[in-house]
């Protein structure tokens, strides 16, 4: 037997409010996002048959089967890279509530990466009639939610929360 008192065991503070809520919000986000992505690969033939008139419009005589190729390589690359922007974002989330700090700060230029991507991916993924509000409407929503949940997560009860894990 010995006297020697028990190993510390570290306690895990719980993420203050705005972490919370900053994990919330983007997470709607990622929703809002997906939502469109999912509707625009179910109707991917309507698209893929407009973007085929888009590339022959932009190169008049070409062969039907490299029009073809080429409408396909916009949209499933532009498909790619939002599904890319949001899986990168949502592993730096999930660093950030894992207390790393770092990762807050590299949401901030991939947030502005990931509405550049969504303005190049407009130009091919909308849809023609009403639905495109709707695109619209959840990609704006998508952005500001995530805009707001990265606000949130540099306020004073954030920012103290990710630093005392270095105080260890």
């Amino acid at each position: 037997m010995s006297y020697a008192p028990a190993a510390p065991i570290a306690v895990v503070p719980p993420a203050p409010g705005s972490a919370r809520l900053a994990r919330t919000l983007w997470v709607l986000g990622f929703v809002a996002g997906l939502a469109v992505l999912v509707g625009t690969f179910l109707s991917r033939d309507g698209h893929l048959e407009r973007l085929r008139g888009v590339v022959d419009r932009m190169s008049p005589g070409g062969d039907a089967e490299a029009i073809g190729t080429a409408a396909g390589i916009v949209f499933w690359g532009s498909l790619a890279a939002l599904l890319l922007v949001i899986g990168v974002e949502a592993v730096l989330l999930g660093a950030v509530m894992g207390r790393r700090g770092w990762a807050r700060w590299v949401l901030v230029p991939l947030l502005a990466a990931h509405a550049l991507v969504t303005l190049l991916a407009a130009a091919f993924l909308i849809p023609e009639g009403d639905s495109a509000n709707y695109v619209l409407l959840l990609w704006g929503a998508q952005l500001l939610l995530s805009l707001a949940g990265l606000i949130l997560l540099f306020l004073p009860a954030s920012n103290a929360w990710l630093k005392s894990r270095r105080a260890r």
